[in-house]
């Protein structure tokens, strides 16, 4: 997969372990392996004009989804050999998801990962607007991150729900 990360955000983030996460939740939704995916990180200021004028919202947010091609998962033993393609972008704002990890009582980096997981299923079609969209979108970010923890051996750090 290219994964392409990009940290216009003045604070220190560990984009390799970002890149690692998208490239296993991607690889997990059973999207092909030349599938495209850009990920930027901004300042709280860039996410506000963003958070404006794409979603009329004041205020910056933590994560913001731009999909492009229309990408489905292929996690189905009948469900159609995934294809290459430009999945999209993802914008997260390191400032507003250490506030939010300080609320959760995680670290940073965890509240970057579960924002990754969270950008990428609405790259995916997920939503959450609606009870049953939510129990499903979280319910699969939260599988999504304890498979994650579990790969890397810090299984146990409990699931993150947006």
């Amino acid at each position: 997969m290219s994964i392409d990360i990009n940290n216009e955000s003045g604070v220190e983030a560990d984009e390799a372990a970002i890149v690692a996460l998208a490239r296993f939740v991607l690889a997990e939704m059973g999207i092909h392996p030349l599938a495209e995916l850009s990920i930027l990180l901004v300042d709280a200021g860039a996410m506000e004009q963003l958070h404006i004028q794409w979603m009329d919202e004041p205020g910056p947010t933590d994560v913001l989804s731009f999909p492009m091609d229309e990408l489905r998962p292929a996690r189905a033993e009948d469900d159609n050999e995934p294809t290459p393609g430009l999945l999209g972008d993802i914008v997260l704002c390191p400032e507003v998801a250490e506030k939010q990890a300080v609320a959760a009582g995680h670290s940073t980096a965890r509240e970057l990962d579960v924002l990754t997981t969270h950008g990428i299923l609405h790259l995916l079609g997920y939503d959450h607007a609606e009870p049953e969209e939510h129990e499903e979108m979280f319910g699969l970010q939260n599988e999504l991150l304890e498979a994650w923890a579990a790969s890397r051996g810090s299984a146990g750090q409990g699931g993150a729900t947006r």
